[in-house]
């Protein structure tokens, strides 16, 4: 199994001696908190990412009800294996589930959603870590990783809100055609538009409803 370089070898300060314990306080502050300490200074676009996704994690609360907060923690966290000290197999959703299992001591159920966010196992396979990703992570509920890709796949680099047809086309045109994550992304591309279409539905019947 994989380490976290730095970080697991406990060889980097980054300064989580600071941070809050995640039984102190609501567990979405505390995901807040650590992505912002692993990515506002060595990933600030990552982590303007990782703001909008958890504001889009937000506005799901009318259809989650007491899983809210988990969706929105994981929404924070969703991408902070890129950041540079948690780098081990490049994949970052599993440097991240790694690293919230091993070093952060995060709920489990957390831990499977950043590990499969966004149908990660079409990248997982094509990175030949497919069986690990499942062996280590088993899959979250379906509808938890369904709105978690939502989140994800219908807000930009930046932080706004995008069409996810918007966002598919920007992540190809960020990689270009030959690169293993736009390979991934169009084979999931019907995993993610299901997803997203699925959330689509279901805000639209709570508000239809006046729930939401």
């Amino acid at each position: 199994m994989g380490t976290c370089r730095g970080i697991c070898g406990g060889g980097l300060d980054i300064g989580l001696g600071a941070m809050p314990i995640v039984n102190s306080m609501g567990q979405a502050a505390w995901a807040r908190d650590l992505a912002r300490n692993l990515l506002e200074r060595s990933l600030p676009r990552r982590w303007a990412h990782s703001q909008g996704v958890a504001a889009r994690a937000v506005e799901l609360a009318p259809i989650l009800g007491a899983d809210a907060e988990l969706v929105e923690a994981a929404a924070w966290l969703h991408d902070i294996g890129y950041a540079p000290d948690l780098v081990d197999t490049g994949f970052h959703p599993l440097d991240g589930a790694r690293y919230l299992r091993d070093v952060a001591k995060a709920d489990g159920r957390l831990c499977r959603l950043v590990a499969h966010h966004s149908c990660a196992v079409f990248e997982a396979e094509q990175r030949g870590l497919l069986d690990v990703l499942q062996a280590e992570f088993p899959q979250e509920a379906a509808e938890l990783r369904q709105a978690l890709t939502y989140c994800d796949m219908t807000t930009g680099p930046d932080g706004t809100h995008l069409h996810v047809n918007d966002r598919l086309a920007e992540i190809h045109s960020r990689y270009g055609p030959e690169h293993l994550v736009s390979r991934s992304i169009a084979k999931a591309t019907p995993c993610i538009t299901a997803a997203v279409e699925s959330i689509t539905g279901r805000l639209a019947d709570v508000r239809a409803a006046g729930i939401g």
